[in-house]
C-alpha cells in the first residue's frame, strides 16, 4: 500500500512514473496473495459453494474437503511447484530483467511464486492429514464450518439473549 500511495503521489505530483515502481507494486501484490494462501487453507477460510456444502453434515464435509484435498489441491499445488521451481532457478542463473523500460531483475517474482506454492503443497499435505484424523475420530475439528445462514441465525440468537439480559438487569 505504501509502494502503491509513493507512486501515485509521485506520478501526480512531478508527473513522473516508473515502471520499477509498478512492477515492485505487482511484486509485492503478489507475494501477499500467494505467501497468504497457505494459511488461508490452514485457517478453513477459502471458498467454498455453500448452498451444496453447507447443507452437508460435518462428517460428509470433512470427507468433501478431504476428496478436493487429494483430486483437486493437491495435484494442482505439485504441477504448479514442480514448474515453477526450475522457472525460478532459471530466472536467476541468466539474471533476467524485465522487458519494460526501468523494469526490475524477474527472479525475486518467480521465487515469491515457486515459494508460494511449495508452502501451500505442505499446508495440502497437512489439511490431509488432519482431515483422515478427524474423519476417523482421532482428533477434534477446530475449524467447523457454518454456513452464512447459520451464522446470522448464531449472530441473532446472542444479540436477543443479550438484551434478554439487560431487560433482566433493568428491571
Amino acid at each position: 500500500m505504501f509502494v502503491s500511495a509513493i507512486n501515485a503521489i509521485i506520478r501526480k505530483m512531478f508527473n513522473v512514473s516508473s515502471n520499477a515502481w509498478l512492477e515492485l507494486q505487482w511484486y509485492l501484490f503478489g507475494a501477499a496473495f500467494l505467501l497468504a494462501s497457505a494459511y488461508t487453507l490452514q485457517q478453513n477460510e477459502h471458498i467454498r459453494i455453500d448452498i451444496f456444502y453447507g447443507t452437508r453434515s460435518r462428517r460428509t464435509q470433512n470427507w468433501i474437503d478431504l476428496f478436493g484435498h487429494l483430486f483437486f489441491l493437491l495435484p494442482f499445488v505439485c504441477i504448479m511447484t514442480w514448474m515453477l521451481v526450475p522457472y525460478a532457478l532459471q530466472a536467476f542463473h541468466s539474471g533476467q530483467i524485465s522487458t519494460n523500460a526501468g523494469g526490475l531483475i524477474i527472479w525475486p517474482a518467480r521465487a515469491i511464486l515457486a515459494g508460494g506454492f511449495v508452502l501451500l503443497v505442505l499446508q495440502a499435505f497437512s489439511e490431509i492429514i488432519k482431515k483422515i484424523a478427524i474423519i476417523q475420530g482421532l482428533i477434534e475439528d477446530k475449524h467447523s464450518f457454518v454456513s452464512a445462514h447459520e451464522a446470522a441465525e448464531l449472530e441473532g440468537k446472542a444479540i436477543a439473549e443479550a438484551l434478554a439480559a439487560k431487560a433482566r438487569e433493568a428491571k
